[in-house]
C-alpha cells in the first residue's frame, strides 16, 4: 500500500482532476454498482454529504435510535443541515416494517415532512451484524411507497459482503446513496466513498465543495483507498474469525460477559460485570498494558479485529484482562 503511494500519479483534484482519484472512484463505484462515487476524507463526511444531498432545513430523517450518523457524527445533521430526527429502535439493525411506516409523517402543514430514511451496514450498535439484504428490501420498498430516498451508512459494508457472501452492490442497490470506509477494517490511513447516482454525484459535488471536503493532489492518498479495495476486502474474513475467539476467550474471564447474540463481523461489543472495574476504568488499565479499546456504554467495552493485530495480540489481550480482573 505504501508502494503504491509512492508511485501514485497526481493531478489537481479541484480543478483537471487527479487520475489516481479518477481511479478510485470509478472502481468503487463499479463495485457498489453505482453511477458515480467520490472521494471524502472521513467516514462522517460522506455521510454528511450524502444528508446535505436529501434534506432541507426543518426536514426530518428517519433512522435507528444508535444510528452513526444521529449519535457519533458531532450533531452535524440539525447543526449542518437544520434537520431533526425521529428514531427507531431495531433488532440487530433491522426495522420493523409497521413501526418503520409509522414514522412517515403525513403531509399536515404542523408536521415536519420526512425526507430520508438512514440504514446503517453493518450495524455498529449490535456489534457489527449483518442486516439482511431481504430486510434491506424492505426498507427500500417502503420508500419506494412513499417517494423517499434510502442513504446506506456502508462504513463497514465490506465486512458485510464478506460475512454474508452477498455482492456488495446487491446490499448497495438499496438505497439512493451508500456511504462506505476506506481506514476501517479495508486498512487506509485516510479517507472514505459517497456513491449514488448521476443526479445525486452532481448535488454531492456542491456539498462536499462547502465542507471542504475537495482535496487537491489526493491522489497520494487516493491510492492507498484503491489498494484497499483492490486487495483487503476478501481478507476480511481473517478478522471476522480473530473476532469470535476473542469473544468465546474474553467471556471465559471473570467480571466480563460474551455477547449474547453471534459475532459476526469484526465487532465484539464485552459487557463489564466486575466489582472493581467498570469500561472507562478497565480500558484505562489495558491502557496500561498496552491494549487500546474503547468504552462504548457504561456496561460495555468496544473490541475492533483488524488487519494490524493477530492471534498473538489476542494472547496479550486475554493475559492483560486476567491480570487486570483477577
Amino acid at each position: 500500500m505504501r508502494q503504491a503511494m509512492a508511485n501514485a500519479v497526481v493531478g489537481d483534484d479541484v480543478l483537471d482532476g487527479d487520475p489516481t482519484v479518477r481511479e478510485l472512484e470509478s472502481f468503487a463505484a463499479r463495485w457498489l454498482g453505482k453511477d458515480g462515487a467520490l472521494y471524502v476524507p472521513s467516514g462522517t463526511m460522506a455521510n454528511q454529504i450524502a444528508l446535505g444531498c436529501w434534506l432541507r432545513p426543518g426536514d426530518e430523517v428517519i433512522a435507528a435510535e444508535d444510528a452513526h450518523v444521529l449519535l457519533f457524527e458531532g450533531g452535524a445533521a440539525g447543526f449542518l443541515h437544520g434537520a431533526q430526527s425521529t428514531t427507531l429502535p431495531t433488532t440487530r439493525g433491522v426495522f420493523d416494517e409497521s413501526q418503520l411506516r409509522s414514522r412517515i409523517r403525513p403531509d399536515f402543514i404542523h408536521c415536519p415532512p420526512t425526507a430520508l430514511i438512514c440504514v446503517e451496514e453493518t450495524h455498529m450498535g449490535s456489534g457489527g451484524s449483518v442486516i439482511p439484504l431481504d430486510a434491506l428490501r424492505m426498507v427500500r420498498r417502503v420508500a419506494d411507497e412513499r417517494g423517499l430516498p434510502v442513504h446506506m451508512d456502508g462504513a463497514r459494508l465490506a465486512n458485510a459482503h464478506v460475512a454474508s457472501g452477498v455482492p456488495a452492490a446487491d446490499f448497495a442497490a438499496c438505497a439512493d446513496s451508500v456511504a462506505i470506509c476506506l481506514s476501517k477494517g479495508l486498512g487506509a490511513p485516510v479517507g472514505s466513498i459517497v456513491a449514488g447516482d448521476a443526479d445525486f454525484i452532481q448535488r454531492a459535488k456542491r456539498v462536499r465543495k462547502r465542507l471542504g471536503g475537495w482535496m487537491r493532489q489526493a491522489g497520494v492518498i487516493a491510492a492507498a483507498g484503491l489498494h484497499a479495495l483492490e486487495h483487503h476486502v476478501e481478507r476480511l474474513a481473517e478478522d471476522h474469525a480473530l473476532a469470535k475467539q476473542l469473544a468465546e476467550r474474553l467471556g471465559a474471564l471473570p467480571g466480563l460477559v460474551a455477547p449474547r447474540t453471534p459475532v459476526e463481523t469484526n465487532l465484539v461489543l464485552v459487557g463489564v460485570d466486575h466489582p472493581r472495574h467498570d469500561p472507562a476504568s478497565l480500558a484505562a488499565a489495558l491502557a496500561e498494558h498496552g491494549v487500546l479499546v474503547m468504552p462504548l456504554s457504561p456496561t460495555q467495552l468496544r473490541f475492533v479485529t483488524h488487519m494490524d493485530v493477530g492471534e498473538a495480540d489476542l494472547d496479550r489481550l486475554v493475559d492483560a484482562c486476567a491480570a487486570i480482573l483477577g
